[in-house]
């Protein structure tokens, strides 16, 4: 188990890739589970591989990479500002206006309100959606979530936009009930075929946004960008993307930490911290003081 370590994080030279830290950790909780359920001792926890994964730590570090943020108007740090770049608005300008761009202006919507994160995007029925009341605003319940396993289910607020939004979706679609966002089946030539009765899967979600970034690139959305720049960007996205892009827009807006756990359902502060770290230092007590001797 040691060498395993010492191969893994490259201490040991092998030819095999270098893992992350986290993506060792991870395989040692795995292996230290499978050890345990069987009813015999965990390798993991002998002194020499705690020391191993020390060194390990140590050798690589423990920052983990973060997705690429899509905020609704870009990397700003004043939310009155224009939108910028690859963000939550030029995404939805670049959406078509047949049934697949419906879905997925739809979708971009409830993720960005309800910091959803794939598996409760997918999960979403149309009897999970309340509303509109008399601002045309709406309520979407989250039967389960990542930190949620057990089911107790969670509330998340929907904008009149994004009601609007479902809206049109759901009429143009013909959903009456049943899965919210489903498979939109094209022709050769782009055009609509069929509108599918079965969810999302969770591995569609990335590909959607990176099919809407390139929708907003061929649409000259996004400034001056080059093909492989635009790839870049590409590779980046994931599901994670828009609820990064959240927190740090929540952040920009100066809301507290606890109300964005718990309006985003987050357990750890730690993690908020971290998507939050990189736009604190442009507003942080540094940036302040640079600002005030600017012209001095």
């Amino acid at each position: 188990m040691a060498c395993w370590v010492r191969t893994l994080s490259g201490l040991e030279p092998s030819g095999e890739t270098t893992r992350a830290m986290a993506t060792i950790e991870r395989h040692m909780g795995h292996v230290g589970w499978a050890y345990r359920l069987a009813g015999r001792p965990d390798p993991t926890a002998a002194p020499l591989v705690k020391l191993e994964r020390k060194a390990a730590r140590k050798a690589l570090g423990v920052q983990q990479r973060q997705t690429r943020a899509r905020r609704v108007k870009g990397d700003i740090s004043d939310l009155d500002s224009p939108p910028s770049g690859i963000c939550l608005v030029h995404l939805l300008k670049a959406c078509r206006r047949d049934e697949l761009g419906l879905r997925d202006a739809a979708l971009l919507r409830v993720a960005y309100d309800a910091g959803a994160r794939r598996s409760e995007l997918v999960a979403i029925d149309v009897k999970h959606i309340e509303g509109p009341d008399s601002d045309g605003a709406g309520t979407l319940f989250i039967p389960s979530s990542k930190t949620d396993q057990e089911g107790e289910g969670a509330y998340a607020y929907l904008s009149p936009t994004t009601m609007d939004a479902i809206a049109q979706w759901r009429e143009k679609a013909g959903i009456r009930k049943g899965p919210l966002f489903r498979r939109v089946e094209t022709h050769f030539d782009g055009s609509i075929a069929a509108i599918g009765t079965e969810r999302l899967h969770p591995n569609s979600i990335t590909l959607i946004y990176r099919r809407a970034v390139r929708a907003a690139w061929a649409k000259k959305l996004l400034g001056a960008m080059s093909e492989a720049e635009l790839e870049r960007w590409v590779a980046a996205v994931s599901s994670h993307s828009i609820r990064v892009g959240v927190a740090q827009d929540n952040f920009a807006a100066a809301e507290s930490l606890p109300a964005i756990m718990q309006a985003y359902r987050w357990r750890d502060p730690k993690t908020v911290m971290r998507y939050g770290a990189k736009l604190a230092t442009k507003s942080g007590a540094s940036a302040r003081l640079a600002k005030r001797f600017a012209d001095q």
